[in-house]
């Protein structure tokens, strides 16, 4: 894939250290309903059958100002592009090269829901949603040089004008835009098709309703928290309401962001007027709006649905009059759930530790037998006592604990809010249970030997969780609390090497029996304030 010219990197490096505006384009659908696009039209397909219609719109918004052009392509996933007989790759191709043709410096691939309800709401797996964004992602990243194969034509519609598309050596986009996501799984799913698929940066925003929360009822913070979690390089909110109903979701994104921040909203809430859908919001009043969000700290905007070049041209000039003041928050220290986040910042957090089966016969049978109910009732009895957070262990050596640890963590995220601990001494079930586990976890845990920093830190690192890191390495337990400190400051270097902050590092300084420990009582209460005093992490 041909990389962007050295001015332009040193330009998106500014842009993603939040010392640039970066200005993206407003609504492709709304400009392609003026051109008579009708209601059950596969959009992606006018990237084949009417390309000239597409650069035109696209050249539009870069005249206006736009210097990010998203592609024609958001529900190119093969379950949509199959219903007019193509492959994603046969949209997704020609539309990064009618962005380019229209002069965009920028080309974002744009990547929209399924349009399936992933489980447990509904009927599609996560991997599934997974296979199909990987898929867009392939597509969009690769070379569309050489002729399509004959299977490729076997399976284009006889409408398509091939001619567009043979041939072509389409250069790749810029970066990847996950965009109008309700389900924290499903953009779980795409950041992590994404990230396993390409090198390019990844931008997430999530859709909102009134309420404030997204359709299935996650909250910005815990979006926030869990998306920055996932290393994306830009987060925020687009679709959804009009600019002035977004101020309050855009308050929280920027409360939470370590990652700048992008605003794309509606032009107001659309309306139905005869058979025409209206948007209430001109273009002054919608810059004003978010004139007042790049103030607040927002440094990449565009528009959404019911927008148009006459609304870029508007934020092109707000741009043009402001200077980026986006400062970045101090990390919290936090895990989520898919509707819930447990922030530890001056106070205790409870974790409910009665998930796992060391010393409990009926929760090993229950294992065993794969006896749901047990495990789901103990979960929900300490959620009623007060737990903040809950510990998920099935380690027991006669079963399939990959399996079983994916199994439990999923059935409880679908009758508890509360945020869950995956602990479990094979780094194989951790990684399985982080893939499946809808949020921000902590991970339980690494300690200060190598084969552990080496096995449990990548983990840690790509899902974007929390770690509970011992005090402990190859020869045991110190017994100065000097030399835990010592341990946790070297899984503290290891960890921040690698990209984690130790905002997500806490520390557990071994507690050992009071009554057959009595003389390492005081070390370990020492160990405690050395931790934090030296190093500034959780304990």
């Amino acid at each position: 894939m041909k990389r962007t010219d050295s001015k332009k990197s040193v330009e998106f490096r500014e842009v993603l250290a939040g010392k640039r505006f970066l200005l993206f384009d407003g609504g492709m659908g709304t400009m392609l309903q003026k051109r008579g696009l009708k209601a059950g039209d596969v959009p992606e397909v006018l990237n084949l059958t009417h390309a000239e219609v597409v650069r035109d719109i696209h050249r539009e918004y870069v005249e206006a100002g736009a210097e990010v052009i998203m592609t024609n392509t958001f529900g190119a996933n093969r379950n949509k592009t199959k219903t007019a007989g193509l492959t994603p790759a046969d949209v997704i191709r020609p539309a990064i090269r009618l962005a380019r043709e229209a002069g965009a410096k920028y080309v974002a691939l744009d990547i929209g829901p399924t349009g399936s309800l992933l489980k447990p709401l509904g009927t599609m797996d996560p991997e599934e949603a997974y296979e199909l964004f990987a898929e867009q992602i392939r597509a969009g990243v690769q070379n569309a040089a050489g002729d399509p194969s004959e299977e490729e034509k076997a399976q284009t519609a006889a409408s398509v004008r091939q001619e567009d598309t043979e041939g072509e050596d389409t250069e790749g986009p810029d970066l990847v835009i996950i965009e109008t996501m309700s389900d924290l799984m499903e953009m779980k799913m795409a950041v992590l098709a994404a990230k396993e698929n390409c090198d390019l940066p990844i931008f997430a925003t999530m859709t909102y309703a009134e309420d404030g929360r997204t359709f299935l009822g996650t909250d910005p913070k815990t979006a926030t928290i869990t998306l920055c979690g996932l290393g994306v390089d830009a987060v925020g909110v687009n679709c959804s309401l009009g600019p002035k109903e977004l101020l309050p979701v855009v308050d929280e994104i920027l409360a939470y962001a370590t990652v700048p921040v992008i605003v794309q909203a509606n032009a107001g809430l659309p309306e139905i007027v005869g058979d025409t859908t209206v948007y209430r919001i001109g273009p002054e009043e919608y810059a004003g709006y978010v004139d007042q969000m790049l103030k607040k700290g927002v440094t990449i905007v565009g528009g959404c649905c019911g927008t148009t070049p006459d609304y870029i041209r508007e934020l092109a000039a707000r741009i043009g009059e402001n200077a980026p003041s986006w400062k970045r928050p101090v990390p919290v220290c936090a895990c989520t759930s898919w509707q819930h986040s447990v922030i530890l910042r001056g106070n205790t957090a409870i974790i409910g530790e009665r998930i796992n089966p060391t010393g409990k016969k009926k929760l090993k049978e229950a294992l065993r037998n794969r006896s749901m109910d047990y495990i789901l009732d103990e979960a929900i009895r300490q959620q009623e006592a007060g737990a903040d957070v809950l510990d998920v262990n099935c380690g027991l050596p006669e079963i399939d604990e990959v399996e079983m640890l994916k199994t439990v963590v999923r059935e409880i995220q679908g009758i508890t809010p509360l945020p869950l601990q995956i602990d479990s001494s094979d780094p194989k079930a951790i990684e399985a249970a982080c893939r499946v586990y809808n949020g921000k976890p902590i991970i339980n845990s690494v300690n200060g030997s190598e084969e552990s920093m080496s096995q449990i830190l990548p983990i840690v690192k790509k899902y974007g969780a929390a770690v509970v890191a011992l005090t402990l390495d190859e020869r045991g337990i110190p017994e100065t609390a000097e030399e835990r400190c010592e341990v946790a400051a070297r899984i503290v270097e290891r960890a921040e090497s690698m990209g984690i902050d130790r905002s997500n590092i806490l520390v557990d300084c071994l507690v050992l029996t009071a009554s057959t420990n009595q003389a390492m009582v005081m070390e370990t209460l020492r160990a405690i304030i050395l931790v934090k005093q030296r190093l500034g992490v959780r304990t």
